[in-house]
Protein backbone atom coordinates (compact mmCIF):
# COMPACT_ATOMS: atom_id res chain seq x y z
CA UNK A 1 0.00 0.00 0.00
CA UNK A 2 1.28 3.40 -0.83
CA UNK A 3 1.42 6.57 1.43
CA UNK A 4 0.76 9.12 -1.10
CA UNK A 5 -2.62 11.23 -0.64
CA UNK A 6 -3.49 10.60 -4.16
CA UNK A 7 -3.45 6.84 -4.09
CA UNK A 8 -7.50 6.64 -4.08
CA UNK A 9 -8.49 9.78 -5.48
CA UNK A 10 -12.45 10.70 -5.39
CA UNK A 11 -13.01 13.02 -8.14
CA UNK A 12 -16.40 15.05 -8.73
CA UNK A 13 -17.37 16.07 -12.15
CA UNK A 14 -20.37 18.13 -12.77
CA UNK A 15 -20.24 17.91 -16.99
CA UNK A 16 -18.84 17.21 -19.86
CA UNK A 17 -16.60 20.50 -19.83
CA UNK A 18 -15.42 19.50 -16.04
CA UNK A 19 -14.71 16.55 -17.11
CA UNK A 20 -12.34 17.55 -19.71
CA UNK A 21 -10.94 20.41 -18.06
CA UNK A 22 -10.50 18.00 -14.47
CA UNK A 23 -8.68 15.36 -16.72
CA UNK A 24 -6.11 18.01 -18.01
CA UNK A 25 -5.45 19.58 -14.25
CA UNK A 26 -5.33 16.07 -12.79
CA UNK A 27 -3.00 14.70 -15.26
CA UNK A 28 -0.13 16.37 -13.93
CA UNK A 29 -0.79 15.48 -10.24
CA UNK A 30 -1.04 11.58 -10.56
CA UNK A 31 1.78 9.31 -10.79
CA UNK A 32 2.08 5.86 -10.62
CA UNK A 33 1.11 5.72 -7.27
CA UNK A 34 -1.88 6.69 -8.50
CA UNK A 35 -4.01 3.37 -8.25
CA UNK A 36 -7.33 4.04 -8.27
CA UNK A 37 -9.76 7.12 -9.22
CA UNK A 38 -13.06 7.25 -8.24
CA UNK A 39 -14.96 9.60 -10.91
CA UNK A 40 -18.45 10.84 -9.04
CA UNK A 41 -21.39 12.15 -10.65
CA UNK A 42 -23.76 13.41 -8.86
CA UNK A 43 -27.77 14.04 -10.00
CA UNK A 44 -29.52 16.19 -7.98
CA UNK A 45 -32.99 15.72 -7.60
CA UNK A 46 -34.67 18.76 -6.37
CA UNK A 47 -36.81 18.22 -3.44
CA UNK A 48 -40.64 19.22 -3.48
CA UNK A 49 -39.79 20.53 -7.24
CA UNK A 50 -39.72 19.53 -10.83
CA UNK A 51 -36.12 18.20 -12.25
CA UNK A 52 -33.88 20.36 -14.19
CA UNK A 53 -34.49 17.63 -16.13
CA UNK A 54 -35.43 14.27 -17.56
CA UNK A 55 -33.39 11.53 -15.27
CA UNK A 56 -32.72 10.08 -18.58
CA UNK A 57 -31.15 12.41 -20.17
CA UNK A 58 -29.23 13.15 -17.23
CA UNK A 59 -28.30 9.90 -17.03
CA UNK A 60 -26.77 9.62 -20.29
CA UNK A 61 -25.01 12.74 -19.60
CA UNK A 62 -23.17 10.96 -16.59
CA UNK A 63 -22.27 8.11 -19.13
CA UNK A 64 -20.39 10.79 -21.17
CA UNK A 65 -18.82 12.07 -18.00
CA UNK A 66 -17.68 8.79 -17.05
CA UNK A 67 -16.18 7.91 -20.75
CA UNK A 68 -14.73 11.03 -20.76
CA UNK A 69 -12.46 10.26 -17.67
CA UNK A 70 -12.25 6.67 -18.80
CA UNK A 71 -10.77 7.35 -22.11
CA UNK A 72 -8.37 10.45 -20.80
CA UNK A 73 -6.82 7.95 -18.46
CA UNK A 74 -6.95 4.43 -20.42
CA UNK A 75 -3.37 3.59 -19.41
CA UNK A 76 -3.35 5.29 -16.19
CA UNK A 77 -4.74 3.98 -12.51
CA UNK A 78 -7.96 2.32 -12.53
CA UNK A 79 -10.90 4.40 -12.77
CA UNK A 80 -14.25 3.78 -11.10
CA UNK A 81 -17.73 5.24 -11.74
CA UNK A 82 -19.57 6.65 -9.23
CA UNK A 83 -23.12 7.52 -9.70
CA UNK A 84 -25.16 9.56 -6.77
CA UNK A 85 -28.17 10.83 -6.47
CA UNK A 86 -29.19 13.66 -4.12
CA UNK A 87 -30.81 17.15 -3.29
CA UNK A 88 -27.20 18.00 -2.05
CA UNK A 89 -24.44 17.12 -4.45
CA UNK A 90 -21.81 17.98 -1.64
CA UNK A 91 -23.11 16.16 0.90
CA UNK A 92 -23.36 13.18 -1.74
CA UNK A 93 -19.76 14.17 -2.24
CA UNK A 94 -18.87 13.87 1.24
CA UNK A 95 -21.11 10.33 1.61
CA UNK A 96 -18.98 8.39 -1.19
CA UNK A 97 -15.60 9.83 0.47
CA UNK A 98 -16.72 8.28 3.48
CA UNK A 99 -18.11 5.04 1.97
CA UNK A 100 -14.72 4.46 0.12
CA UNK A 101 -12.32 5.72 2.19
CA UNK A 102 -10.63 7.60 -0.40
CA UNK A 103 -7.16 8.88 0.64
CA UNK A 104 -8.36 12.41 -0.59
CA UNK A 105 -11.02 14.25 -3.05
CA UNK A 106 -9.57 16.10 -5.88
CA UNK A 107 -11.34 18.40 -8.12
CA UNK A 108 -10.89 21.27 -10.47
CA UNK A 109 -12.73 24.75 -8.82
CA UNK A 110 -15.43 25.64 -11.40
CA UNK A 111 -15.62 29.45 -11.76
CA UNK A 112 -19.14 30.76 -9.60
CA UNK A 113 -20.43 34.50 -8.91
CA UNK A 114 -20.41 35.80 -5.75
CA UNK A 115 -23.85 36.27 -5.19
CA UNK A 116 -24.23 32.97 -6.31
CA UNK A 117 -21.75 31.78 -3.85
CA UNK A 118 -23.20 33.82 -1.18
CA UNK A 119 -26.92 32.72 -1.62
CA UNK A 120 -26.07 29.08 -2.20
CA UNK A 121 -22.38 28.57 -0.22
CA UNK A 122 -19.45 27.58 -2.18
CA UNK A 123 -19.25 24.28 -2.81
CA UNK A 124 -15.42 23.65 -2.59
CA UNK A 125 -15.05 25.41 0.59
CA UNK A 126 -17.61 23.15 2.17
CA UNK A 127 -16.48 20.48 0.46
CA UNK A 128 -12.96 21.59 3.08
CA UNK A 129 -15.15 22.30 6.43
CA UNK A 130 -17.80 19.04 5.95
CA UNK A 131 -15.09 16.32 4.50
CA UNK A 132 -12.83 14.44 6.65
CA UNK A 133 -10.64 13.36 3.95
CA UNK A 134 -8.14 15.73 2.19
CA UNK A 135 -9.26 18.26 -0.09
CA UNK A 136 -6.90 18.81 -3.36
CA UNK A 137 -7.92 21.57 -5.25
CA UNK A 138 -5.92 20.90 -9.03
CA UNK A 139 -4.82 24.55 -10.46
CA UNK A 140 -7.12 26.03 -13.44
CA UNK A 141 -5.45 26.61 -16.78
CA UNK A 142 -4.31 30.36 -17.09
CA UNK A 143 -6.89 30.52 -20.10
CA UNK A 144 -9.64 30.55 -18.22
CA UNK A 145 -11.45 27.93 -21.03
CA UNK A 146 -13.78 26.84 -18.65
Amino acid sequence: MTDTILAHLLVPVANEDDAKATCRELDSYIDDETETIIVTHVIEKAEGYMDKAPLEARERQAETVFSIVEDYFDDGPRIRRELRYGTDVVDEIVAAAEEFDVSAIGFTPRPGGRIREFLTGDPAYRLLTESHHPVVAFSTDEEGDR
